[in-house]
């Protein structure tokens, strides 16, 4: 059963797109004042919400409500910017629809499989100054590329294999989640803790670092989505890097923790990612 803050979450994110259900039905009447001023609607949108739950919530949950709210909402205005607004502003619609529903899912993911674990920075948001800066320079890149080049900006062949690269990824990473259970976590862990065991079926009889090949190849999507060919280079060999660092180290652990059962699942399946071979013991 979901926990109280999954559920608080999930309501949230939901209720969000209540704004869309009640926009659409007007479009045509609305359209021109939307487009003129939509970037008004998502703060504006934000703190009204943020008026009213301070009312029925508080502590953790009231923490989890905003950020939840905050998500739905960029996943609403990224579905309004990808179908209502002009063609080369559709495809940062649909960045912001995957990017915000992965963070969103990688709370609640967490929430169902590992609710011990369940905290704020289960979303994922704060996930490091590198993380923000990537973020931050892709907008920067779309934007400026968007003013001088507006038609790089709909090359729809490079955003529709972004969109199915985000798509597998995420699936992925979210199945490698639900697959894992309660042995899956956001930080890794330096003490064996109880209960915790090597999980090797299902995706994880393929790779063994299923989460990070879909967050891999999902990053690289993003890009593909924006059509940022600076960002698109830049994102290949920053997440590679990224990875080949963490599962380096996560190995390291894993193997203190499991001993010659994980260096015999080393040696059976790889760990996914192109040219990363983890932690290797010298024979």
């Amino acid at each position: 059963m979901l926990v109280y803050n999954g559920k608080v979450s999930l309501c949230c994110f939901l209720s969000s797109q209540l704004i869309l259900l009640l926009l659409i039905p007007r479009i045509d009447f609305i359209s021109v004042c939307l487009i003129n001023h939509f970037w008004w609607l998502f703060p504006l949108y934000y703190l009204l919400e943020n008026a009213v739950l301070p009312a029925f919530l508080n502590g953790a949950a009231y923490q989890v409500a905003i950020r939840a709210l905050f998500l739905g909402f960029a996943f609403c205005c990224g579905i309004f910017i990808a179908f209502y607004l002009q063609p080369s502003w559709q495809v940062f619609g649909y960045y912001m629809c995957f990017l915000s529903f992965f963070h969103y899912s990688e709370f609640l993911m967490i929430a169902i499989t590992n609710p011990r674990t369940l905290s704020l920075d289960s979303f994922v948001l704060n996930h490091s100054r590198e993380y923000a800066i990537a973020a931050i320079s892709s907008w920067v890149e779309f934007f400026i590329e968007w003013y001088f080049f507006p038609g790089l900006k709909q090359s729809y062949e490079i955003t529709y294999v972004g969109i199915i690269l985000c798509i597998a990824g995420e699936g992925l990473r979210k199945l490698a989640m639900l697959t894992a259970k309660s042995n899956f976590t956001h930080i890794i862990q330096s003490v064996q803790e109880e209960g915790h065991q090597l999980v090797t079926h299902g995706v994880y009889s393929y790779c063994r670092h299923p989460s990070y090949v879909g967050w891999f190849y999902w990053s690289i999507g993003t890009q593909l989505i924006l059509v940022n060919p600076i960002c698109i280079t830049g994102y290949i060999l920053a997440s590679w890097q990224f990875f080949r660092d963490r599962i380096l180290i996560e190995e390291v652990t894993l193997l203190n923790f499991f001993g010659e059962d994980y260096y015999q699942y080393q040696k059976k399946v790889p760990t996914g990612l192109p040219y990363i071979q983890g932690y290797k013991i010298e024979p």
